[in-house]
């Protein structure tokens, strides 16, 4: 449709049949089309209701209002002989540009299409628009003040000879292109009506500068200036025809979108170009810009660069906030929504990752009894515990290693790059998990059994999907073996882990696949080895290595934590004899032999048959259960310490160890757990070494540090004045004849 009318319009403007003639026809073309403009209004007036019928109901009233000024000019004559219009015609003349200008404040109400922030983010719509409309002012006013300000020609609206309503109606016609602009760049893409105010727009900006091109043509003295200039006079009725359609109150068609986004790019420089190429042409043809215009030129190039300005930055803007938005949906894609960890999609592509690199621990990590939390205390108590779980756990991993949450109560581990066993990274996990949780107001102890898988450079090369289901494996055999444990993988299948029986099975003998491994206990600060703690291993039939955690808790249930005590005991007074190494003998033996007179003379027995001297044994009593009796207890000590052996209170500051223990059991060696030694503030950790070091020499007690792995954890105890040490730093637990004679 507007290419036929746009060729009309040419080959009228070319007037083959003379000028008169073709203003004639260009008068036709503009009454056929205006009014086929106002009955397609008319028409969808009476489909549409509120806001839409009223802003329709307003541009009928404007396309009426020109036709009745049209009608009165040439009713009265003054249409043939190009005199001025009457009165009532120039008053008509007023109407289309002021009810134009209210019909697209209400169309831009109705969608409310013009919005500073959006989502509360400011998107720079705004300063754009106002940028677009300083520059449609100026280039509108260069438009007005090359053809004349108060150009009284009755070729253009309002057909007047008065100077003073010529100069009001061009203002006015400014007032009406601006808000068109500003409307049309600021109109938001999401918001209803946009098409609509787009095409009224258009049309509104074609007529009115049709019109002041015509007094342009006019001034510059060219002929028949209303046929050459007067192509917009046509087809801006016909944008307003198409604008009055009921179209659909959103935009849903991408064509139609990415077309009148064309439109938005354009215009504001589409009436820039203009201008410049008609000042080019005014220039050429040998007339003289006004000053005036010249300041006006400079304005809008500098308005069109700062607006290019703006727009680069508000695309920018843009771009970064899609990158943004795209990261953030990336990262609730990979992140477990909960705890804010690597979720199981993540964790496999990072597992993936490691299978390519290297060799890596996978440990899966399931909290016992969860479901109790959840029946106690209420799901919004279980979701709290899962995301303390989890900052716990994350703060004993490496920068380098992986921690996710995969589903439920189950976290899994990445450990790469770590040259410690699996046990050791899972011992790690357990001591981060010791301390009690604060749940609603309650006190909660943690508990997990673990699974864990070590795949090496030269294993080989199974599927991630194969190393997640071996970890969750071993995880369900810990937990038939009675939960917080941790079992390690081994290829093997069809074997029953059983502890207890392996060992009733060797029927005072020592289980297959157990052993002992030994780790100095050093002397501060030359780190002479001055004794070794015996820590039992054992490894099932199916090649498991199961963590000492696990299965000494396994006998003490079955009721034989007594002969493994035993055994282990003679199993070390053997070795290290054997080996002819002069060292104290640390050995673990569960505080339910305390009272067991039994065990006293089996203690004694073993010490005979292997000649060791009393005072080289240091029977170490762990948190297995708690010394209920502490009197009965005190009272074994005590006839063990009468036989020349030495108790000691082992992982003191955790678990059920306590202030009263040392003020009730007369022991003679404290054993400072671990997790004191954890801790980036230095100056704490010494202060509270010091606090505890100091009761116990008071106490005439003999203190051993563990847990120490590093050279700064060295220094702080030594400092804080304890003079024996045991970890990783000094060397880790090994076989017999790995260690070195003294």
């Amino acid at each position: 449709m507007f290419v036929v009318v746009g060729a009309l319009v040419l080959l009228n403007a070319l007037a083959p049949y003379g000028g008169d003639v073709a203003r004639y026809v260009a008068l036709v073309l503009q009454s056929v089309i205006g009014i086929g403009a106002l009955c397609c209004a008319v028409v969808n007036v009476r489909r549409t209701s509120g806001v839409s019928r009223t802003w329709r109901i307003l541009v009928i009233a404007a396309m009426t209002s020109w036709l009745v000024g049209e009608a009165f000019w040439w009713l009265s004559g003054s249409g043939h002989d190009g005199s001025a219009a009457p009165l009532p015609a120039v008053v008509a003349y007023f109407g289309p540009p002021i009810l134009s200008f209210f019909a697209m404040v209400l169309l831009v109400r109705s969608g409310g299409g013009l919005s500073r922030r959006r989502d509360g983010v400011p998107h720079g719509a705004f300063a754009l628009a106002v940028l677009d409309g300083l520059v449609a002012v100026a280039a509108f006013s260069i438009l007005v003040f090359l053809g004349g300000l108060g150009a009284t020609t009755t070729a253009a609206l309002p057909r007047s000879h008065d100077e003073a309503v010529v100069a009001a109606y061009s203002v006015l016609e400014l007032v009406v292109v601006v808000l068109a602009v500003m409307g049309a760049t600021a109109y938001r893409r999401d918001r209803p009506y946009r098409r609509n105010f787009l095409l009224l727009a258009g049309g509104v900006i074609l007529i009115a500068g049709s019109d002041r091109f015509i007094a342009y043509l006019w001034s510059v003295g060219v002929d028949a200036p209303d046929v050459w200039g007067g192509g917009g006079n046509m087809l801006g009725p016909l944008m307003i025809a198409f604008s009055v359609q009921a179209l659909s109150p959103r935009d849903d068609t991408a064509a139609s979108d990415e077309a009148l986004d064309w439109a938005q790019l354009v215009w504001p420089y589409l009436g820039f170009l203009t201008i410049l190429v008609l000042c080019a042409t005014h220039l050429l043809v040998g007339l003289t810009l006004p000053a005036v215009v010249i300041w006006l030129s400079v304005a809008m190039v500098l308005l069109v660069a700062v607006r290019q300005i703006v727009a680069v930055v508000a695309a920018r803007q843009l771009t970064r906030r899609l990158y943004e938005a795209q990261r953030r949906l990336a990262h609730q894609v990979n992140h477990d929504v909960l705890t804010g960890l690597p979720n199981r999609l993540l964790f496999g592509q990072r597992l993936e990752a490691a299978m390519r690199h290297g060799r890596f621990v996978l440990i899966f990590v399931d909290v016992d009894d969860f479901k109790e939390v959840n029946d106690q205390f209420g799901h919004a108590a279980g979701d709290e515990l899962l995301r303390a779980v989890g900052e716990r756990l994350l703060r004993c991993v490496g920068a380098s290693d992986t921690l996710a949450r995969i589903g439920g109560d189950e976290f899994a581990v990445l450990v790469e790059n770590d040259d410690d066993p699996p046990e050791v990274v899972a011992d790690r996990l357990r001591v981060a998990l010791r301390d009690p949780f604060a749940v609603h107001g309650s006190s909660v102890r943690v508990r997990a059994s673990m699974g864990l898988v070590q795949h090496g450079t030269d294993d080989p090369a199974p599927t991630a999907d194969d190393l997640m289901r071996q970890a969750d494996i071993s995880m369900y055999a810990g937990k038939r073996l009675g939960k917080n444990t941790a079992v390690v993988y081994r290829p093997a299948s069809g074997v029953v882990v059983d502890f207890p029986s392996a060992l009733r099975k060797a029927d005072g003998g020592v289980p297959p696949g157990f052993s002992l491994a030994y780790q100095p206990v050093v002397r501060l600060p030359d780190r002479k080895t001055v004794a070794v703690e015996a820590l039992a291993r054992w490894s099932a039939p199916n090649g498991m290595q199961i963590p000492p955690a696990t299965f000494v808790a396994v006998a003490e249930g079955a009721g034989l934590g007594a002969s493994l005590d035993a055994m282990v005991l003679d199993i070390a007074c053997c070795e290290i004899q054997a080996a002819g190494l002069p060292l104290t003998i640390h050995v673990n033996v569960g505080a339910a032999r305390l009272g067991n007179r039994g065990f006293e003379q089996q203690v004694m027995r073993t010490l005979d048959r292997h000649d060791v001297d009393p005072g080289r044994l240091v029977l170490e009593i762990t948190e297995t259960v708690p010394i209920v009796d502490l009197r009965e207890g005190a009272a074994a000590i005590e006839r063990l310490s009468a036989l020349g052996v030495h108790v000691a209170l082992d992982d003191f500051g955790a678990g059920y160890n306590s202030l009263s223990y040392l003020h009730a059991l007369p022991v003679h060696v404290v054993k400072l757990d671990r997790s004191l030694a954890v801790g980036d503030e230095r100056h704490r950790t010494l202060a509270l070494y010091r606090s505890v070091i100091g009761l116990c020499s008071a106490l005439g007690l003999e203190v051993i540090a563990e847990g120490i792995e590093d050279e700064g954890q060295a220094d702080t105890v030594f400092a804080a004045g304890c003079r024996l040490a045991q970890g990783y730093l000094f060397g880790r637990a090994a076989g017999i004849g790995e260690m070195g004679r003294v």
